[in-house]
């Protein structure tokens, strides 16, 4: 979902986790006397992942925590999604998102504590389950902040939306929800935020990426069509498996030759599979793709490329009209670009350097991977968002892979083990501090 990439800048990061300065001490404080209950629930959460819309027990935990501390929480908005909502007086309205989903993924840490969850999916496989994203990070630094800006009612006046979101993993939860009705049913932010931990810097380090920083993904079907035979006479045959490979080699030049070098894309075919035995030409073979981009406009003509190119391999093989090759583009799976609103986002990284000092909050580049937060804001351009990345790499590991030229464990690795006190602690500090700068008390 994400890559790994980093700017130069972050590779400079050593010593990182600084003094913060006198501003942000108070609350770093009220923090730090958090993080033991913070903590515990945090094991809880890891221990017990659960997988897209099927959030219930975590759900349920976000609600109670919030519903003790005066919010007015609803339950079950687009599936297992929740929305606690506390009014404090006129001001703005802001929303502050997690994302609650863990991954199909078998846990292998080898830390107390780690999932043992095992389940049968959907499609019928047997699997672990792990939170290999962060989530359980992201869900305890958000009743983190929940705690501190009911702590604090005295210094911010608005109202503060704070979502429990379900599927970020499928790209569907936030979709979900907006079709439930979230901003006719609750209030209607005029600033939307969020953060992810991040696998490619060390743990407290704040990241920003003004304009474009995720991207639009695209999972794609393509059926190709053929007519099969015995594999000893392949002239009595229309070889699948032939044309198939001829459409994966030309999608190759939609990004070298179609798309602007200035511009971002990516088409990738993590699937092939075609045949059961050694000398039998199928009748069929069948690709899975995923296509990334940040415009709409690059986005179109990625999908329009693929089905052409589809089509003209099929014609150049000499298939029939009625054995042309199917492309099924999966829209319950698109995920949308997100955008962070370039003026709002500068403005919230040099507050944030106040806080924590300049060399601890740092803009990185976008990556190719895909986050549906960007749906909060993406058809209403009054809605100012940003989602931040917090460094969860422990120092230790990061110092000693950069002295090695180890590659560290990515995000969706089995073996992601993020430094779960300085994400959740640095997380619910700067998320804390940006909600109460945006809602100033007269």
């Amino acid at each position: 979902m994400r890559n790994s990439g980093t700017g130069a800048s972050l590779l400079a990061l050593g010593a990182l986790l600084i003094a913060a300065p006198a501003a942000a001490q108070t609350l770093g404080g009220e923090v730090q006397k958090q993080m033991p209950s913070l903590m515990a629930i945090y094991k809880d959460l890891h221990a017990n992942p659960e997988l897209s819309f099927m959030e219930v027990r975590s759900a349920g935990i976000l609600a109670a925590e919030t519903r003790k501390l005066g919010f007015e929480v609803t339950e079950k908005v687009g599936g297992t999604g929740i929305v606690a909502v506390m009014k404090n007086g006129p001001g703005p309205v802001v929303l502050l998102r997690a994302d609650m989903d863990g991954l199909p993924v078998t846990e292998q840490t080898g830390l107390p504590g780690a999932s043992k969850v095992r389940v049968t999916t959907k499609e019928g496989v047997e699997t672990g389950v792990m939170h290999a994203c962060g989530h359980d990070t992201h869900m305890t630094a958000w009743v983190g902040i929940a705690r501190l800006m009911a702590a604090n009612k005295a210094k911010w006046s608005g109202t503060l939306v704070m979502i429990g979101q379900p599927a970020e993993e499928r790209g569907a939860g936030a979709r979900m929800m907006l079709e439930d009705g979230l901003y006719a049913r609750f209030p209607k932010p005029q600033y939307a935020l969020a953060f992810h931990d991040a696998a490619q810097f060390p743990a407290g380090a704040i990241g920003y990426t003004p304009g474009y920083a995720l991207a639009n993904v695209d999972s794609v079907d393509i059926l190709v069509k053929g007519l099969g035979g015995h594999g000893a006479y392949p002239q009595t045959t229309k070889d699948p498996i032939v044309l198939a490979s001829r459409i994966v080699g030309a999608l190759q030049t939609l990004v070298s030759r179609e798309i602007s070098p200035l511009d971002s894309a990516v088409v990738t075919v993590g699937s092939f599979h075609a045949g059961a035995k050694h000398n039998i030409i199928p009748d069929e073979a069948r690709l899975q793709l995923t296509v990334r981009s940040y415009s709409d406009e690059v986005r179109s003509h990625l999908l329009d490329g693929i089905a052409r190119i589809a089509k003209g391999e099929a014609i150049a093989a000499g298939m029939p009209e009625d054995r042309m090759p199917e492309v099924k583009i999966e829209k319950d799976e698109f995920t949308p670009s997100t955008f962070n609103t370039p003026d709002f986002t500068e403005e919230m990284a040099a507050y944030l350097k106040t806080q924590f000092g300049e060399a601890r909050v740092v803009q990185i580049p976008p990556v190719m991977g895909g986050e549906d937060f960007g749906r909060f804001s993406r058809d209403d351009k009054d809605i100012k968002s940003l989602i931040l990345w917090v460094g969860g790499v422990p120092q230790a590991e990061y110092d000693a892979a950069k002295k090695e030229g180890r590659t560290l464990p990515s995000l969706h690795s089995p073996f992601w083990a993020p430094d779960a006190p300085a994400v959740i602690s640095t997380a619910t500090e700067a998320l804390t501090s940006m909600a109460m700068k945006l809602m100033p008390k007269e």
